[in-house]
This record gives structure tokens, C-alpha cells and sequence, in this order.
């Protein structure tokens, strides 16, 4: 799984963040300097125009970059303790190590690469994670 897209953004000339957050999400920003730019792909893949007269920066990280690069990006999506409040996309360094240990704990179906990220922030934070492994559940 290293490699694995986890962010996928740029930002033009003018401080605009484009951030594409799934398959197809096309994004397209008329920059102040008059180009147009846009990011398309989510996670899935990074597709962007091109402009050589003035570039946009490039912002998407990989699962296998810098934990304390990735950390500061949103990657998890959450309705809140209660479920009840509208969606919001936290990065791991702003979910609380309890958030992150119950995540860990209850959310079997989450992607490999996330569930990675997370055991890698409990040990960025020198806490650890001990899970009872169930048949299939070893993700190391």
C-alpha cells in the first residue's frame, strides 16, 4: 500500500486550495491572473492542467511520505460523537487519541493505509495501540 495517494491538491497562483476528495471530483478555479486551473481524481488517481506560464503548487501527499507531514492533512471523515453533526474532514493530528483508538477499534472496513496512518499517529504521540487480532483482521 505505500504510495498510496492520501491528499490530492494543488493551489494556484492566487492562494486557492483545489482538493479533489473522490473519484471524479472535478474541481476547476479561474485564477485571479486570469488561467484557469483544475484537479480531478480523489484519492483514486491526480489528474491537473497544465500551465508553464504560471504553475500551480503542487500539495497531494502518499501514505509513505513524512508521518509528520501527513498527519496535518484532513483524511478522516466524522459526524461527530453523536453522529449527529454534519460532516467534517479532520486531519489526525486535530482527532483526539481516543478518536483515533476508537476508529481503530470499530470501524473494521476502514482502508489499510488510513488504519496505518492512524497507528502511526498513537506511536507519533508515544501511546500505543494493542488490538485482539481476529482471522483476517492482521493489517500489518
Amino acid at each position: 500500500m505505500e504510495g498510496k495517494l492520501i491528499y490530492n491538491a494543488i493551489q494556484t497562483p492566487d492562494g486557492t486550495i483545489l482538493e479533489s476528495t473522490h473519484r471524479h471530483d472535478f474541481k476547476q478555479y479561474e485564477d485571479a491572473n486570469g488561467w484557469v486551473y483544475m484537479v480531478d481524481g480523489g484519492l483514486d488517481y491526480a489528474r491537473r492542467s497544465v500551465n508553464k506560464n504560471a504553475p500551480a503548487t503542487e500539495l497531494s501527499l502518499y501514505a509513505d511520505d513524512p508521518h509528520v507531514v501527513v498527519r496535518e492533512v484532513p483524511i478522516w471523515g466524522t459526524y461527530g460523537k453523536s453522529g449527529e453533526e454534519p460532516l467534517k474532514q479532520l486531519p489526525l493530528a486535530d482527532m483526539s487519541s481516543n478518536h483515533l483508538k476508537a476508529c481503530l477499534t470499530t470501524q473494521p472496513q476502514m482502508k489499510t493505509h488510513i488504519r496505518r496512518l492512524m497507528v502511526h499517529e498513537l506511536d507519533y504521540r508515544d501511546e500505543s495501540y494493542e488490538q485482539n487480532y481476529s482471522e483476517g483482521a492482521n493489517w500489518s
